[in-house]
């Protein structure tokens, strides 16, 4: 059977992630689930929470609690999860993450979909105004940066893990705006997520999860 490494920058196991990864990947393929939080306590995660100079990264932790976390402080962690795949034999990682990341420093394949999803985009959103859905406001503004090399960019946040109401909210703000194209710009985004944003742009939406685990697909 197939090995794949599956990292999120939260707390694993990802059961509101991993069951819609395996349709896509099939079930000839088994992941193996570590996450930089794991271990940690609610509590031990609040000294990582961002400071005010800090880009934020939302994620959850194993009950599903949403926390926000400093992309300072995960790196390190992330680095460290990889090196524990690699010692497993595991040599294709799929980084469960948008966030943007320096370089790991690995020889393992390293799906980073970040950079998967903004080639995508770019490739079909010329000349076109994109809506991007974020998990919160705070990463608005590096957001509109990452984005605006690709297209005229409107960003909403709806944070996919305080519920689907968040998510409907930003689609009908969307909708209003003249978007051509949604970008759900979170890995916890889900399908049924997608199809609410659908229901209200009438637009066609990515959402990270589906781009990024296609690609994996072509590597095992």
């Amino acid at each position: 059977m197939k090995k794949l490494g599956l990292l999120t920058i939260g707390q694993a196991p990802r059961v509101d992630l991993v069951p819609e990864i395996k349709t896509v990947l099939g079930e000839d393929v088994e992941i193996i689930e570590r996450g930089a939080l794991d271990g940690l306590t609610l509590k031990e995660v609040e000294a990582l929470y961002p400071g005010q100079d800090d880009e934020v990264l939302v994620t959850r932790m194993a009950d599903g609690a949403e926390v926000k976390v400093a992309e300072r402080e995960i790196f390190p962690r992330l680095k460290n999860q990889i090196k524990k795949l690699e010692l497993e034999g595991i040599n294709t990682i799929f980084l469960a993450c948008t966030g943007e990341f320096p370089p790991f420093d690995s020889a393992s394949l390293i799906v980073r979909p970040q950079k998967v999803l903004h080639h995508v985009v770019s490739s079909v959103a010329e000349g076109l105004t994109l809506g991007i859905i974020i998990p919160d406001e705070r990463q608005a503004v590096s957001a509109i940066k990452r984005w605006s090399t690709a297209a005229k960019v409107i960003v909403e946040p709806g944070s996919p893990y305080k519920g689907i109401g968040n998510v409907e909210k930003a689609a009908k703000l969307l909708a209003n705006s003249g978007v051509d194209i949604v970008v759900m710009d979170c890995m916890g985004y889900t399908l049924r997520m997608k199809d609410v944003v659908l229901r209200h742009v009438k637009k066609p939406v990515i959402l990270a999860r589906s781009i990024a685990a296609k690609v994996v697909s072509e590597l095992l």
